[in-house]
């Protein structure tokens, strides 16, 4: 075999795996992207119920979490705020661990006038809950015992947990890991 023959089959081959390689790369990242993440929600005080793909990989759906910013309004005054995406993740997670269903929501976004008038009527609220800034939900989840709830948020050590046995919610928030 000459030299030039040598050359030229490894030129090809290593093309040929080049090529394989670029063919099965798009593959292999898909694979390695977090799967597409949904919740299902049913608020509590709209009558509003939404079920939403809200992350497609690693990337955050703007519509989605629009939809879910909507959703997670005041009920009271009607102002809608951007809620953290991360809520949504930890929320995700949740439902996976317990295998519950649709969220029931209690309370998303607070104006400060709603958290005014909530801590007027209750020593139970923060002044500068997380509520206010997008970071907090209070929720049941379909199919699940609060306590299972909260001890599932408990275990993932995520953020803030509350726990309300008497009124049947759970508080969770993305702020630093605490419990009452």
């Amino acid at each position: 075999m000459a030299m030039d023959d040598r050359t030229s089959r490894r030129r090809f081959l290593c093309g040929a795996a080049a090529m394989g390689l670029l063919l099965l790369a798009p593959r292999r990242l898909r694979a390695a992207l977090p799967p597409a993440r949904s919740l299902a929600f049913s608020n509590l005080h709209t009558g509003e119920s939404l079920r939403v793909v809200y992350r497609e990989g690693a990337d955050y759906v703007p519509e989605a979490l629009a939809n879910l910013d909507h959703l997670l309004r005041d009920h009271r005054t009607g102002e809608v705020h951007p809620m953290e995406p991360a809520l949504f993740d930890l929320l995700a997670d949740l439902r996976e661990a317990t295998g519950g269903g649709t969220f029931e929501v209690i309370s998303g976004f607070r104006s400060s006038a709603t958290n005014r008038m909530l801590r007027s009527h209750s020593g139970g609220v923060a002044e500068k809950s997380l509520h206010l800034v997008g970071r907090a939900i209070d929720v049941r989840l379909q199919g699940v015992e609060t306590a299972q709830l909260r001890r599932a948020a408990l275990a993932l050590r995520r953020g803030g947990v509350g726990y309300y046995p008497a009124l049947d919610f759970v508080h969770v928030d993305t702020g630093r890991v605490r419990f009452w």
